[in-house]
């Protein structure tokens, strides 16, 4: 039987964790990546994630900084990304930090109420998962991310891409669940 007040209250931990990386990085820059455009945020997600690939081909890393921090960069990405998708990318860092964090809020739960959506029609199915399989279904988002954005956005029959880059937060919060207990 699924357990999704468990997935739930798991969810929230890792998101809460991603959010203070957040919180910090834009003490530390303000919101230098309003300049992004949406593309280079799916450049920088994608970077990433074949990292987090590389690393799990290989079974090491050199740099010292494994996956869990690579995943919790995505979702903020992600969440960036979405941000950019609503505001429009700006030619400075134009907003006051509380106004990002609200956006990245907004952004980040419209991202949890629809896992919970699917979590509760799929069964939970993602825990029988391969961490290494939820790497690359992101890879997969972001492939078809950079032909949306490369068709200027038009789609005949599939998703947007804040679509993808909202399963891209759920399945990277999905693998830090995951990987939470290999800490």
């Amino acid at each position: 039987m699924p357990d999704l007040a468990r997935t739930e209250k798991e969810f929230n931990e890792q998101l809460s964790l991603c959010r203070d990386i957040f919180v910090k990085k834009m003490d530390d820059y303000g919101v230098a990546w309003r300049i992004l455009r949406p593309s280079s945020l799916t450049d920088q997600i994608f970077i990433k994630a074949n990292r987090i690939r590389s690393i799990q081909t290989k079974g090491e890393h050199l740099i010292d900084e494994g996956i869990r921090p690579e995943l919790m960069g995505i979702v903020n990405y992600a969440a960036m990304a979405l941000i950019q998708c609503k505001l429009g990318y700006a030619d400075s860092a134009d907003i006051p930090n509380e106004k990002a964090l609200a956006e990245y809020d907004e952004q980040v739960n419209t991202a949890k109420r629809l896992m919970l959506s699917k979590n509760h029609d799929y069964d939970e199915a993602w825990r029988l998962m391969r961490t290494s399989s939820i790497t690359d279904i992101i890879l997969m988002k972001l492939y078809r991310t950079k032909q949306i954005e490369d068709n200027n956005g038009r789609t005949k029959v599939s998703e947007g891409v804040e679509a993808n880059y909202q399963d891209i937060i759920n399945y990277s919060v999905f693998a830090l669940i995951q990987t939470a207990s290999q800490q």
